[in-house]
């Protein structure tokens, strides 16, 4: 039987975040969560009336301690984290500007960073916990015009391999999921193209994008205590792009 936890999900406003918290909410876990936007916050918060939400800038250290402080106060533990926060970028390296380059490395990696920090600083004290982050499919194979946020992302799988090894005596898990393109509010630029979509979905296998629950169900099950043996992975759910030859075109 599922133990019931008290979860704390950054970014618990966007596509992932709020699919993920929806699921979870149908258990009998606390949830707390954050987000920049106070707009999309209080229309999740109209839909799930039992959370508690902060509005909150991730790549702000001291922003991000004091949310952290402040569900641990109210659940009187964090024994989950899930960082759903990220961007998109989608720009070769010589047109990306310093300022877009370090944009993306502060709200995908350095967030990232930030709270893992303090999670397991709270963890730790537990003697137990678990964190899920987000990378991406361009992390882990070559794809067009993706430098700056391949890069971030495959930081984020490197920090949460190196995180598993270090807390592993404290019985704390690190695992992550690297989505393909995901139909959220994030990707609109693409699945808002028909033809940029339609090309999206022919590079997969599966002909076809995945949609936030379907991320949201991994989630909840690398969270739960049917993967307590699980920790320092990546797990790739893109229809089968980063795994398969293409066909050959007719």
């Amino acid at each position: 039987m599922e133990t019931t936890k008290n979860i704390l999900i950054g970014g618990i406003s966007g596509g992932i975040g709020s699919a993920l918290a929806k699921q979870l909410a149908t258990q009998s876990h606390r949830l707390y969560g954050f987000a920049r936007s106070l707009e999309r916050l209080d229309a999740l918060c109209n839909q799930l009336p039992n959370i508690q939400t902060e509005s909150c800038d991730a790549s702000d250290p001291v922003a991000l301690s004091q949310v952290f402080t402040k569900a641990h106060e109210a659940m009187g533990s964090i024994d989950v984290y899930v960082h759903a926060i990220g961007s998109i970028l989608i720009k070769p390296a010589h047109l990306t500007q310093n300022e877009q380059w370090q944009d993306t490395l502060n709200l995908n990696l350095s967030s990232a960073f930030y709270a893992l920090k303090e999670a397991v600083a709270r963890m730790q004290r537990q003697g137990e916990g678990s964190l899920l982050f987000y990378s991406s499919t361009a992390a882990r194979i070559g794809i067009a015009n993706h430098e700056a946020i391949a890069a971030s992302k495959a930081g984020i799988e490197a920090l949460v391999r190196s995180a598993a090894a270090s807390y592993s005596n404290r019985n704390i898990r690190f695992n992550c999921i690297a989505p393909g393109l995901t139909d959220t509010d994030l990707a609109k630029p693409i699945t808002s193209n028909s033809q940029a979509l339609e090309i999206s979905k022919k590079m997969a296998p599966l002909n076809a994008i995945a949609r936030a629950d379907d991320v949201a169900s991994l989630s909840a099950w690398l969270i739960s205590d049917s993967a307590k043996f699980v920790t320092g992975q990546c797990f790739t759910i893109d229809g089968g792009l980063s795994a398969t030859v293409p066909k050959p075109k007719a």
